[in-house]
């Protein structure tokens, strides 16, 4: 793994709009030295990088479902800050094993060793459309003798086509919410349900605001009355069983079909990695993470159990501690060995190991100077030396 910089493309910009990248500047702070979206630079695997990286994505992710099955059978959902009147449903969920489609994990890799796990964005991934799409048609523009790890968009329509036949009848709604102004979360609903069309799906957009209740007929509808059988949403599990509504989503499991499923809540919740480390301690794709406190950790991080963006984190080393706001944190924190992410020129990358279903399916990374990826971090793309 290496990184190394190149010529972005003439009218870069263009053509990565083209693409549904509309919100490559308003996805970003203002003031940034640079873009979002920077092709002038890229990382450069080895096959053998990634094949060893897939192998190990797709144990982490059997692991992580291990995890449920273990927290679901020992009924541990106070650890997740999960409401007790939450819980029978989503170990029915579990149960029934309602289908789900995809999430990221988020490693610390330098290239010598194993990927270590930071967390497990399962319920509602965001650069799936960097990832899938953008980055694919930069490598057959600028590399095109060369190989990218991206099978996400073929795996996707694959995966449609499987849970087709077991979703209700009518069509599946997809639905996010005007609370993300940036217009990034509208882009990547609509590519999740381009996805669905390709594989024979009728679909039909609506925003989270816009979905009503038919208190006659106890069912969710969307604006012209029509029932809402089957939703794909970009709106945390956690923020809709806070919202008014919440009791009744959660109880219309048995009714409707929601990608992703209610049971996703276990794995989308930071508390998952400590799980992980009492049931595979020692694993070298993990690392050491208790909720109870730091223990005897020489470095470690705080983490909010439903955090987002690298905001509320609590940094504690050695070198330096340093602290990231306080928008999360009120349901509690998880406490992970600190290990700084790797330096590449100056910069720091995060690796986005995409999984579809339950198979590996691409990369996607971001990078920033400081020890914290957030919304200021960069999307670059990368490829596989032939």
């Amino acid at each position: 793994m290496r990184r190394e910089t190149s010529l972005p493309r003439d009218g870069w910009e263009r053509i990565i709009e083209g693409h549904g990248l509309a919100y490559h500047r308003s996805a970003h702070p203002a003031g940034l030295d640079r873009p979002y979206w920077d092709e002038s630079v890229q990382y450069v695997f080895s096959m053998d990088e990634v094949l060893a990286l897939e192998e190990q994505v797709e144990e982490l992710h059997r692991m992580c479902l291990h995890a449920v099955e273990h927290v679901v059978g020992k009924g541990r959902y106070a650890e997740f800050a999960i409401p007790e009147w939450a819980a029978p449903e989503i170990a029915r969920s579990w149960e029934r094993r309602d289908p789900h489609l995809f999430g990221r994990f988020d490693l610390r890799y330098d290239g010598t060793g194993p990927a270590k796990l930071l967390e497990y964005n399962a319920d509602t991934p965001t650069s799936l459309l960097e990832s899938s799409v953008v980055q694919w048609f930069w490598l057959k523009d600028v590399y095109p003798d060369d190989d990218q790890w991206n099978s996400i968009h073929e795996r996707l329509v694959d995966r449609w086509r499987e849970i087709a036949p077991t979703l209700p009848t009518g069509p599946a709604h997809f639905a996010w919410t005007h609370m993300d102004e940036s217009g990034e979360e509208a882009m990547t609903l609509a590519y999740l349900q381009e996805t669905a069309g390709l594989a024979g799906l009728e679909t039909i957009a609506v925003t989270m605001e816009d979905i009503g209740w038919d208190g006659l007929n106890l069912r969710f509808v969307d604006m012209e009355r029509r029932v809402i059988r089957t939703l794909c949403k970009l709106y945390p599990w956690e923020w809709v069983i806070a919202d008014p509504f919440g009791d009744r989503a959660v109880r219309q499991q048995v009714s409707m079909t929601w990608i992703e499923p209610l049971w996703k809540m276990l794995l989308s919740n930071k508390a998952l990695l400590a799980v992980l480390w009492e049931l595979y301690p020692g694993h070298p794709n993990l690392l050491p993470a208790y909720l109870d406190g730091p223990r005897d950790l020489p470095a470690h991080i705080a983490k909010p159990l439903l955090g987002r963006e690298g905001a509320g984190m609590r940094i504690v080393s050695p070198g330096g501690n340093m602290q990231t706001g306080d928008a999360y944190g009120a349901e509690g924190y998880l406490y992970q060995a600190f290990e700084a992410l790797p330096v590449f020129d100056g910069n720091r990358p995060v690796l986005g190991a995409w999984v579809v279903h339950d198979e590996a399916a691409g990369l996607g990374i971001r990078e920033t100077p400081g020890w914290i990826t957030d919304d200021t971090s960069s999307f670059v793309p990368h490829r596989i030396e032939l």
